[in-house]
Protein backbone atom coordinates (compact mmCIF):
# COMPACT_ATOMS: atom_id res chain seq x y z
CA UNK A 1 0.00 0.00 0.00
CA UNK A 2 0.93 3.39 -0.34
CA UNK A 3 0.50 6.82 0.40
CA UNK A 4 -0.42 9.73 -1.81
CA UNK A 5 -1.39 13.35 -0.51
CA UNK A 6 -3.07 15.94 -3.27
CA UNK A 7 -0.67 19.03 -4.07
CA UNK A 8 -4.00 20.97 -4.32
CA UNK A 9 -6.62 20.14 -1.31
CA UNK A 10 -4.19 18.18 0.94
CA UNK A 11 -5.97 15.17 1.29
CA UNK A 12 -4.92 11.53 1.86
CA UNK A 13 -5.57 8.58 -0.79
CA UNK A 14 -4.18 4.95 0.65
CA UNK A 15 -3.99 2.09 -2.04
CA UNK A 16 -1.83 0.66 -4.38
CA UNK A 17 -2.01 2.54 -7.18
CA UNK A 18 -2.41 6.25 -7.88
CA UNK A 19 -5.73 7.36 -8.62
CA UNK A 20 -6.12 8.84 -12.01
CA UNK A 21 -7.80 12.16 -10.05
CA UNK A 22 -7.82 13.23 -6.80
CA UNK A 23 -10.83 11.58 -4.75
CA UNK A 24 -11.51 13.97 -2.85
CA UNK A 25 -11.26 17.75 -5.12
CA UNK A 26 -11.21 15.93 -8.39
CA UNK A 27 -7.99 17.64 -9.74
CA UNK A 28 -5.61 15.77 -12.46
CA UNK A 29 -2.86 13.20 -11.14
CA UNK A 30 -0.65 15.47 -12.06
CA UNK A 31 -1.01 16.76 -8.34
CA UNK A 32 -0.98 13.85 -6.66
CA UNK A 33 2.24 12.44 -4.78
CA UNK A 34 3.57 10.52 -2.75
CA UNK A 35 3.48 11.28 1.10
CA UNK A 36 6.88 11.17 2.26
CA UNK A 37 7.68 14.43 -0.41
CA UNK A 38 4.91 15.71 -0.17
CA UNK A 39 5.25 19.54 1.67
CA UNK A 40 2.49 21.90 2.44
CA UNK A 41 2.74 25.09 -0.01
CA UNK A 42 -0.51 26.73 1.63
CA UNK A 43 1.24 29.48 3.74
CA UNK A 44 1.06 31.87 0.92
CA UNK A 45 1.81 35.59 0.79
CA UNK A 46 -1.26 36.53 -1.00
CA UNK A 47 -1.41 39.83 -3.39
CA UNK A 48 -4.25 42.00 -2.60
CA UNK A 49 -6.02 40.89 -6.12
CA UNK A 50 -5.53 37.34 -5.27
CA UNK A 51 -6.39 37.65 -1.83
CA UNK A 52 -10.01 39.24 -3.48
CA UNK A 53 -10.17 36.53 -6.45
CA UNK A 54 -9.51 33.96 -3.37
CA UNK A 55 -12.20 35.74 -1.30
CA UNK A 56 -14.53 35.25 -4.52
CA UNK A 57 -13.49 32.00 -5.19
CA UNK A 58 -14.56 30.91 -1.51
CA UNK A 59 -18.12 32.28 -1.88
CA UNK A 60 -18.61 30.64 -5.23
CA UNK A 61 -17.55 27.50 -3.99
CA UNK A 62 -19.74 27.94 -0.90
CA UNK A 63 -22.70 28.87 -3.24
CA UNK A 64 -21.95 25.96 -5.72
CA UNK A 65 -21.81 23.58 -2.85
CA UNK A 66 -24.75 24.64 -1.27
CA UNK A 67 -26.89 24.29 -4.30
CA UNK A 68 -25.83 20.36 -4.73
CA UNK A 69 -26.54 19.76 -1.56
CA UNK A 70 -29.58 21.16 -1.82
CA UNK A 71 -30.06 19.42 -5.30
CA UNK A 72 -28.99 15.77 -4.52
CA UNK A 73 -31.42 15.93 -1.28
CA UNK A 74 -34.10 17.39 -3.12
CA UNK A 75 -34.15 15.02 -6.70
CA UNK A 76 -36.29 12.21 -6.72
CA UNK A 77 -34.00 11.20 -9.46
CA UNK A 78 -32.04 8.90 -8.05
CA UNK A 79 -28.72 8.92 -10.55
CA UNK A 80 -29.00 12.76 -10.47
CA UNK A 81 -29.36 13.22 -7.00
CA UNK A 82 -26.06 10.92 -6.32
CA UNK A 83 -24.39 12.90 -8.85
CA UNK A 84 -24.97 16.02 -6.82
CA UNK A 85 -23.87 14.65 -3.75
CA UNK A 86 -20.90 13.82 -5.66
CA UNK A 87 -20.49 17.52 -6.64
CA UNK A 88 -21.21 18.85 -3.56
CA UNK A 89 -18.45 17.12 -1.87
CA UNK A 90 -15.81 17.69 -4.82
CA UNK A 91 -17.23 21.58 -4.30
CA UNK A 92 -16.79 21.76 -0.48
CA UNK A 93 -13.56 20.44 -0.59
CA UNK A 94 -12.48 23.28 -3.19
CA UNK A 95 -14.08 25.67 -0.78
CA UNK A 96 -11.87 23.94 1.87
CA UNK A 97 -8.67 24.78 -0.21
CA UNK A 98 -9.16 28.47 -0.30
CA UNK A 99 -10.20 28.30 3.26
CA UNK A 100 -6.81 26.77 4.17
CA UNK A 101 -4.75 29.63 2.52
CA UNK A 102 -6.93 32.93 3.46
CA UNK A 103 -7.79 31.20 6.70
CA UNK A 104 -10.64 33.50 7.11
CA UNK A 105 -12.05 34.35 10.96
CA UNK A 106 -15.82 33.14 9.53
CA UNK A 107 -17.49 31.64 6.48
CA UNK A 108 -20.62 33.38 4.90
CA UNK A 109 -23.29 31.56 5.18
CA UNK A 110 -25.01 30.61 2.35
CA UNK A 111 -28.12 28.60 1.51
CA UNK A 112 -29.18 27.97 -1.97
CA UNK A 113 -32.78 26.78 -2.65
CA UNK A 114 -33.69 24.09 -5.59
CA UNK A 115 -37.01 22.12 -6.81
CA UNK A 116 -36.77 18.88 -7.53
CA UNK A 117 -36.76 19.30 -11.51
CA UNK A 118 -33.77 17.58 -13.20
CA UNK A 119 -33.94 19.86 -16.15
CA UNK A 120 -33.92 22.82 -14.25
CA UNK A 121 -31.19 21.78 -11.79
CA UNK A 122 -28.45 19.96 -14.59
CA UNK A 123 -29.19 23.80 -16.37
CA UNK A 124 -28.19 25.54 -13.05
CA UNK A 125 -25.53 23.57 -12.48
CA UNK A 126 -24.10 23.89 -16.03
CA UNK A 127 -24.17 27.70 -15.64
CA UNK A 128 -22.67 27.95 -12.81
CA UNK A 129 -20.01 25.90 -14.00
CA UNK A 130 -19.51 28.01 -16.66
CA UNK A 131 -19.47 31.03 -14.65
CA UNK A 132 -17.01 28.96 -12.27
CA UNK A 133 -14.57 28.55 -15.61
CA UNK A 134 -14.74 32.26 -16.53
CA UNK A 135 -14.15 33.29 -13.10
CA UNK A 136 -10.78 31.09 -12.64
CA UNK A 137 -9.46 31.54 -15.96
CA UNK A 138 -9.52 35.49 -15.17
CA UNK A 139 -8.17 34.98 -11.73
CA UNK A 140 -5.55 33.03 -13.03
CA UNK A 141 -4.43 35.67 -15.66
CA UNK A 142 -3.90 38.06 -12.86
CA UNK A 143 -2.36 35.67 -10.30
CA UNK A 144 1.24 36.08 -9.89
CA UNK A 145 2.09 33.90 -6.89
CA UNK A 146 3.09 30.47 -8.47
CA UNK A 147 0.85 28.66 -5.97
CA UNK A 148 -1.98 30.88 -6.87
CA UNK A 149 -1.55 30.18 -9.88
CA UNK A 150 -1.48 26.51 -9.64
CA UNK A 151 -4.41 26.38 -7.51
CA UNK A 152 -6.44 28.11 -10.12
CA UNK A 153 -5.46 26.09 -13.28
CA UNK A 154 -6.49 22.76 -11.33
CA UNK A 155 -9.27 23.61 -10.05
CA UNK A 156 -10.37 25.24 -13.16
CA UNK A 157 -10.04 22.33 -15.35
CA UNK A 158 -12.17 20.12 -12.34
CA UNK A 159 -15.07 22.46 -13.43
CA UNK A 160 -14.31 22.02 -16.78
CA UNK A 161 -14.87 18.06 -16.38
CA UNK A 162 -18.05 19.20 -14.62
CA UNK A 163 -19.36 21.05 -17.50
CA UNK A 164 -18.71 17.54 -19.56
CA UNK A 165 -20.73 16.00 -17.13
CA UNK A 166 -23.12 17.86 -17.11
CA UNK A 167 -23.74 18.06 -20.56
CA UNK A 168 -23.61 14.19 -20.58
CA UNK A 169 -26.62 14.13 -18.40
CA UNK A 170 -28.28 16.39 -19.85
CA UNK A 171 -28.51 14.85 -22.86
CA UNK A 172 -29.57 11.32 -21.14
CA UNK A 173 -32.55 12.92 -18.84
CA UNK A 174 -33.80 16.36 -21.30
Amino acid sequence: MKIFVCRICGEVYIGDNIPPTCPFCGVAQKYLGLAHVWKDTNNVELSEVSRKNFEDALKLELSNASFYKCASKTLSNTEVALMFKGLYKVEREHAEVFEKILKPENLPEINEACEDDVAACLKASQDREERAVEFYAKALSEATEDRVREVFEAIMNVEKDHIVLDEEMNKKYN
